[in-house]
């Protein structure tokens, strides 16, 4: 039998300690995986319904047919796997920049972790998904020129809620303008926020895609005994697909 609470992994990074947990929630009696950033919570297996929903929205705006996706922030995996459910998807390449993360999955540490590690679709890269796109090398370093068809994000809280101040470029016209050379013509990007639709980030990301929509969604809270609810940006249309640079 589990002990009701286990350290399963911990690490120091370059943006503060990391560790996985798992213990037994005495509301709905069953096991909850969380990672922690220090002493804040980054993420739980109680609350996994937008970042679900995250795939799933965002590749429901892309047409019938063969898709490469990337996912930026691993997370606990339910995005990239969600992801992976979706038939069309040919390829997924999941960045993530810290590396004990990519290790609690190749160690099967989280539950489903090794239905995402040895789908033949998969690339898990470590790497800043924010350097990557800044400094142009992209999320195939076979491939520097690559494009995709989605690119979903879930790695800070919201737009203006970031987890390290170098993150915030991306939520500006030029950082999304750099983002959409990364897409094909008619591509997808999906955004994962703890908050609420933000009207201000909906008009910069008009200014970058032909279509941004904030998809409001809700879930149960059993530690409220209520309905909370995050947002998922999606995007689609890039307007700059010209040369790379």
């Amino acid at each position: 039998m589990h002990p009701r609470f286990a350290e399963l992994g911990w690490a120091p990074t370059s943006i503060g300690e990391i560790s996985l947990r798992r213990r037994l929630d005495p509301i709905t009696r069953t096991e909850v995986y969380e990672v922690k950033l220090d002493d804040e919570y980054l993420m739980s297996s109680l609350f996994t319904v937008a970042e679900e929903e995250l795939a799933r929205l965002t590749l429901a705006a892309l047409p019938d047919a063969p898709l490469e996706v990337v996912v930026g922030g691993l997370g606990l995996g339910y995005t990239a796997r969600a992801a992976l459910a979706d038939d069309r998807v040919r390829s997924l390449t999941v960045v993530e920049a810290l590396a004990p993360v990519i290790d609690w999955h190749r160690r099967e540490l989280l539950p489903e972790a090794r239905s995402l590690t040895t789908d033949r679709r998969t690339t898990l890269l470590e790497g800043d998904f924010f350097a990557l796109l800044r400094d142009g090398t992209g999320f195939d370093p076979a491939t520097p020129g690559r494009r995709f068809d989605a690119i979903l994000v879930d790695i800070d809280h919201s737009p203006v809620n970031v987890l390290n101040p170098a993150h915030a470029d991306l939520y500006t016209p030029a950082g999304l303008a750099r983002l959409g050379q990364r897409l094909r013509p008619g591509g997808a990007f999906g955004l994962w926020s703890d908050d609420a639709p933000d009207d201000a980030f909906l008009a910069v990301l008009h200014e970058s895609f032909a279509t941004a929509t904030a998809h409001v969604v809700p879930f149960d809270n059993p530690l409220t005994a209520g309905t909370s609810a995050n947002t998922v940006y999606v995007a689609t249309g890039p307007a700059d697909t010209g040369p790379l640079g």
